[in-house]
């Protein structure tokens, strides 16, 4: 460890009280985007992080969109060293915190709570996803510049405010401001760990892709009684249609649909091997027991390495109270194939279309809705970026980080790259039970004071490529 790095960790230590003061006051602040009702609110967000950047020797300032502003903030005091310029991305926006009723404490009013499993929790909507997240970033800034006067490496800073509204105003900023966003690669820290005690970095994101098909038969809803047996059911269609979605060992039967599918690296497999992975456990807190997907394929690579494809809702005739005798007109089902690296979304949806279309019976026809795709994003886990963070969170955790995969998507991270030809590097320190987007989310208070160790030594680590 070099003095410099010593000098900022100590500074960290010294400044915990000070360092979850500043992350409760952007709690405090109920930067809720999908609301307008809330938009003064976060304006007042977007402030506090563009004067809180200025604090610690960035030129920062909030950039105004068709929807919520945009922070962006640029220190170049790693010009002339070694080492990348990279951006770092967060969000300081928040879901909803409805139910109110279901909060121990009030949602914008954060507290240190005593957690049986975890310790001291910080409580508060926004405390893990992403205030508390993208604040231990910041607090590393803040005692780089505070200890040395400057950052090891020279750093941009994305902060928006419409993450969990769906983002709308990004693509054309990033578009918009390309040359000044475009950096050697991008930081991003909407992440977790795998436990408490074991950081990780995230290497693959599954994509997605949806549609929604309607089966139409007879032209108007018909008495069953008149027309039962005689005339094509479309409930029943399509029924029997998704019944052949899947085989009897959990495989897509969409032809074409793992042409692209890679098989998991030797080295990657072999760590996830090491990681006793409970699938009992996993699937018990659901009630359920048995894994459902491809029978060839662990419960952790179905989530991490595997494309799926769901049925995510169905209806069709009457759904009321008691009964009511009808053949429906229509009937309609949503679905969403969530995607490994080079699957391409619009192949998938038409290998969906093709897949429907080809088991249509005579007198029925199908219309499909809304199709939209995100591909998936994958990461070369022996690149220099991606080691230099190893040998940080292992020098500050004790334990080597899980290179591991997740189910879902983040959609900055293939904007950066199909946007700004930029890869990132994923490294967050939530858990899977910090209850986002619910009532009662929590951030372990040692998650964020050892988030901003690890991004420190990061940062020096970084400075060395």
């Amino acid at each position: 460890m070099s003095e410099q790095l010593n000098s900022v960790l100590d500074a960290l230590s010294r400044d915990e009280k000070a360092s979850t003061e500043r992350l409760f006051q952007i709690i405090r602040i109920p930067s809720i985007s999908t609301d307008p009702a809330y938009d003064e609110a976060c304006q007042q967000a977007a402030e506090w992080c563009a004067n809180t950047l200025k604090e610690i020797g960035f030129e920062a300032s909030v950039r105004q969109t068709t929807g919520k502003p945009m922070v962006v903030g640029h220190s170049q005091s790693g010009n002339g060293k070694s080492g990348p310029h990279v951006l770092f991305y967060g969000h300081y926006d928040v879901q909803p915190a409805d139910p109110l009723d279901q909060w121990d404490t009030p949602p914008f009013e954060p507290q240190l709570k005593d957690d049986p499993k975890y310790g001291t929790v910080i409580s508060g909507r926004g405390a893990s996803d992403d205030k508390g997240q993208f604040m231990t970033f910041i607090e590393a800034c803040r005692a780089w510049h505070e200890t040395t006067g400057s950052l090891p490496v020279s750093v941009s800073v994305l902060i928006e405010g419409e993450e969990e509204s769906g983002s709308p105003s990004l693509a054309p900023f990033l578009e918009a401001n390309r040359d000044e966003l475009t950096t050697d690669f991008a930081l991003v820290c909407d992440t977790g760990q795998w436990d408490a005690d074991t950081p990780a970095i995230t290497t693959m994101l599954r994509g997605l892709c949806s549609s929604e098909v309607v089966i139409t038969g007879p032209s108007r809803d018909l008495h069953s009684g008149m027309y039962g047996g005689a005339a094509h059911n479309p409930i029943r269609v399509l029924t029997n249609i998704l019944g052949d979605l899947h085989d009897e060992d959990g495989a897509v039967q969409i032809p074409g649909f793992y042409d692209d599918v890679h098989v998991v690296s030797t080295e990657q497999r072999a760590q996830w091997d090491t990681l006793s992975f409970d699938e009992k456990q996993f699937l018990g807190q659901v009630g359920l027991q048995t894994a459902a997907g491809e029978k060839a394929h662990s419960a952790l690579e179905q989530i991490w390495s595997r494309p799926t494809a769901e049925i995510n809702g169905i209806v069709g005739g009457y759904t009321g109270p008691g009964t009511k005798t009808v053949i429906p007109s229509k009937a309609s089902a949503k679905l969403t194939f969530r995607l490994v690296p080079d699957q391409d979304p619009d192949k998938i949806v038409a290998g969906f279309k093709e897949f429907i279309l080809s088991r249509l019976p005579d007198d029925c026809s199908a219309e499909f809705l809304r199709g939209q795709g995100s591909p998936a994003v994958g990461f070369d886990i022996s690149g220099p970026a991606f080691q230099a963070a190893a040998g940080a969170l292992e020098d500050e955790w004790g334990k080597q980080p899980v290179f591991m995969g997740c189910g879902g998507s983040i959609p900055i991270v293939e904007s950066f790259k199909s946007e700004l030809g930029m890869e990132s590097l994923l490294v967050g320190f939530a858990l899977d039970d910090n209850q986002i987007h619910s009532p009662n989310e929590k951030y372990n208070l040692t998650s964020y004071r050892k988030g901003a160790r690890s991004w420190a030594r990061i940062l020096e680590n970084l400075s060395k490529m």
